[in-house]
């Protein structure tokens, strides 16, 4: 989102939430529940946009708004009782990341309201009645701008890498189908076979690239945000494998891997403000709808795409808005 635009709305925001917040007692204090993986560290870009963001809504960290965090590292198995944790703390609203954080603080409440910031295809995982009517406690902004998204991303494989005829998805094994059946029918119209490799566990990654090379796939799309943890790994196992691979978010794409076509994640914090804003404002989770974003970014990496022999088409380099060199 461009600048102007984005102040612009987190002004109109101010406006709605002020005449909502003048009603509330001047002693209040909200508390903010956070629940992501990795750790303080890792998080902390994301929450600097989140909080910078709240802080222009009204909401001022030490003033009016306190957080309370858990991160859970890459043992996803400690989500339930981080998530339990927060309920215990009685946390205004929770904000929380992918789809395994948005079904662990799910379970844990069906009261607190819910706000995910990078949730993949969230009706179909069970989330949400809808984008526009979530209903029950959870809203918040998805990943996928729509179902094509990822038929976007086999085109721009099959820009770079010749002779593409086999292409394998990187998939978490509970993840939902959204966007699997555009990109096999996209796949279908180029003569691409799809390969689905499902990962149950993050330690699988290694295993999941000596299937997929088995599988003689000449390009991989990664599916889910489930592996932003293990990213590096992930690009490196690519490299190592000499397979061009692309995800929605740039930061895969910083990490090492080929490109990224999607939203930029740091925007998703941004607003996801005017959620939690609202929320502490007294809206409830059911009448906000889901927002996808609007505006996508394409992020080459060309030290990746040298290293593994490829030569970047010009008409795909002009249409970068990042090139990492």
């Amino acid at each position: 989102m461009h600048r102007r635009a984005f102040i612009g709305s987190c002004a109109s925001g101010l406006v709605t939430v002020g005449t909502v917040v003048e009603g509330q007692p001047a002693s209040r204090i909200y508390r903010v529940g956070i629940l992501l993986g990795g750790t303080a560290q890792d998080a902390a870009p994301l929450l600097r946009a989140l909080v910078e963001a709240l802080r222009v809504l009204g909401f001022v960290d030490g003033r009016n708004l306190t957080f309370e965090s858990r991160y859970a590292g890459v043992r996803l198995e400690r989500l339930p009782e981080l998530a339990a944790e927060l309920v215990q703390l009685r946390v205004d609203v929770i904000v929380t990341g992918s789809n395994p954080f948005v079904a662990a603080a799910h379970r844990a409440t069906l009261t607190i309201p819910i706000v995910f910031v990078a949730a993949a295809d969230p009706v179909g995982a069970g989330f949400i009645a809808s984008l526009a009517k979530p209903g029950g406690n959870i809203t918040g902004l998805t990943t996928d701008a729509s179902p094509e998204l990822f038929a976007k991303n086999l085109g721009l494989l099959t820009e770079i890498v010749p002779h593409l005829t086999r292409v394998g998805v990187l998939r978490q094994a509970d993840r939902s189908a959204g966007g699997l059946a555009e990109l096999q029918a996209a796949a279908r119209k180029r003569d691409v076979v799809v390969e689905v490799v499902d990962v149950r566990d993050l330690d699988e990654l290694a295993g999941a690239f000596s299937t997929m090379t088995g599988k003689r796939v000449g390009a991989v799309i990664v599916f889910g945000s489930v592996f932003y943890l293990r990213r590096q790994e992930l690009a490196d196992l690519a490299l190592n494998h000499r397979l061009p691979a692309i995800h929605v978010l740039r930061d895969y794409a910083e990490a090492g891997l080929l490109m990224s076509y999607g939203p930029n994640l740091l925007d998703l914090y941004r607003r996801a403000a005017s959620y939690v804003a609202k929320i502490l404002g007294g809206t409830k989770p059911a009448d906000l709808p889901v927002e996808q974003p609007a505006r996508l970014e394409l992020v080459i990496n060309l030290r990746t795409g040298k290293a593994l022999g490829l030569t970047i088409p010009q008409s795909v380099l002009l249409r970068a808005d990042e090139i990492i060199q």
